[in-house]
């Protein structure tokens, strides 16, 4: 059983990276409508970038070298072109699935990996908050762009964050990487919030 749903897992995984590279060449976004939207994906666009480059010359490389197995090389070149698509559909899936602030709540997210709603009068407190190391711990929730985030929420009550393959996890400290931080914590300040401590740090 467990089985099954780590394959529908990883089915609905794929299908959300194919729209998403899908909606990236269409020049959409997913989920924004009517909210102000913030990206975070200019902090991995070089290492994606990078790593697509390295997957094509491989590519090339092996169809040279496999040409006289046609084959082997038939498979190998299917699987290359499924991983230079795969690895564009990634960089994608972030591009159009930005931080969503928007009618009392604040959506973030990474990718097609998370997607967590937060509603702004839980939020105690928010900052700006460069950080490059993240040690786990119980009830705190780091989403990393490029190995730091920019922004740190604290929740007067935890809110729901469900894994990848469905385990649900209840967290009071929230930290993601925004392009803009300063913009994001500008737009959460707008928002009004509970007491004096959900004001912005600095």
């Amino acid at each position: 059983m467990r089985g099954v749903r780590v394959a529908r897992a990883l089915a609905r995984h794929e299908l959300r990276l194919m729209m998403s590279l899908w909606l990236w060449v269409a020049r959409r976004r997913h989920g924004v409508g009517g909210g102000t939207a913030f990206g975070y994906a200019r902090g991995q666009a070089a290492l994606m970038y990078g790593f697509t480059f390295v997957c094509v010359v491989e590519t090339v490389a092996l169809s040279v070298l496999l040409g006289d197995w046609p084959t082997v090389h038939a498979v190998v070149l299917f699987l290359d072109v499924y991983t230079v698509v795969f690895v564009v559909a990634l960089h994608a899936a972030s591009v159009v699935r930005p931080h969503v602030v928007d009618a009392g709540v604040l959506r973030v997210r990474r990718a097609v990996h998370v997607d967590l709603r937060i509603p702004v009068e839980r939020i105690a407190s928010v900052r700006r908050e460069l950080r490059m190391t993240h040690e786990p711990a119980d009830g705190e929730l780091d989403l990393a762009v490029g190995s730091q985030t920019t922004v740190t929420i604290e929740l007067t009550e935890p809110v729901t964050h469900v894994t990848f393959l469905g385990r649900r996890h209840d967290v009071r400290v929230v930290r993601f990487h925004a392009d803009d931080s300063d913009g994001l914590v500008r737009a959460l300040a707008a928002t009004p919030l509970p007491g004096d401590g959900a004001r912005p740090d600095g």
